[in-house]
Formats: C-alpha cells, structure tokens, sequence
C-alpha cells in the first residue's frame, strides 16, 4: 500500500475524545479528524518498535 492511497474506515471514540480531538483542531494542532487519527496511530506504531 502507497502512503497516497487513503482508505476510509469508521471507529467510534467517547464524547470526552471527540471533544479533545474537535479543540485540538479548533487550536490548528491538526487539520481535521483523519489528521488527529493518523497522527496518533503513526506514534503508536512508531513507539511499538522501540
């Protein structure tokens, strides 16, 4: 799979999540929701080889 081919997927996340997740956005940390996922799933992977 190419890093440029974006696949869809749906998860669900507690209010409390969603609504750290919408701030962080409101304070430009991330550009939308996919952003704030990738990023989070990017450092959890990267921690897991260490």
């Amino acid at each position: 799979m190419s890093g440029n081919n974006k696949h869809k997927i749906c998860i669900s996340v507690d209010e409390k999540t969603l609504l750290r997740i919408n701030e962080a956005i409101r304070n430009k940390r991330f550009r939308n929701r996919s952003h704030a996922f990738e990023y989070a799933v990017e450092r959890v992977l990267a921690g897991d080889k260490k």
